[in-house]
């Protein structure tokens, strides 16, 4: 029996595949899922099901406040259950951040960008950096970009203290913080 062109499914090369049908069950199934493969915000899993809703709406047609609807019970239950939780999320996430070398500016900027709210963000931002100073971060970060005493040729350290300074500075440390670190010794 010859095979459909394009393939087992019947689809052409190349040809995208349709988008299931929208409802509370396929939703709650794919929030799972995505909870299943990675830690997230309520914001973040809400932009992953609105992303499945608007491709399905497109496709199959429906009314988009009915499914907006079925998105924010969904997350209410999940937060309910202890499945999301914002708090959790934004503590591992600054203290994981914190001990590989970010400044207070990136992390803030990292987890106001995952939708966690802005006073949680404070919160767990001065909790992580009470346990790793700004200045020890920045050392971090420069042992791990080998800058400033932690190049591999301290001849050419001189040479290149604008661009060591410049690159703490992008990475969001103060300019005394950074100047501190560069001029410093190793340890």
């Amino acid at each position: 029996m010859d095979e459909p062109k394009g393939g087992p499914q019947g689809r052409k090369a190349g040809a995208r595949k349709q988008p299931r049908k929208v409802s509370p069950r396929y939703l709650e199934n794919a929030a799972l899922h995505y909870l299943k493969r990675y830690a997230a915000t309520v914001g973040q899993l809400k932009r992953v099901l609105l992303r499945k809703v608007d491709q399905s709406l497109r496709f199959h047609g429906g009314d988009r406040a009915e499914a907006l609807g079925w998105v924010d019970a969904l997350a209410e239950k999940l937060i309910r259950n202890g499945l999301i939780n914002d708090q959790a999320y934004a503590e591992t996430k600054a203290h994981a951040l914190r001990a590989s070398g970010r400044s207070a500016r990136v992390i803030a900027q990292k987890l106001r960008m995952k939708g966690v709210a802005e006073d949680v963000v404070a919160d767990k931002l001065a909790q992580a950096t009470a346990e790793v100073s700004e200045e020890s971060a920045a050392r971090i970060w420069a042992r791990k970009k080998r800058l400033g005493p932690f190049r591999r040729d301290p001849l050419s350290r001189k040479a290149h203290r604008e661009r060591d300074l410049a690159a703490l500075a992008r990475a969001g440390f103060s300019f005394s913080t950074a100047k501190k670190i560069i001029d410093g010794e190793p340890e």
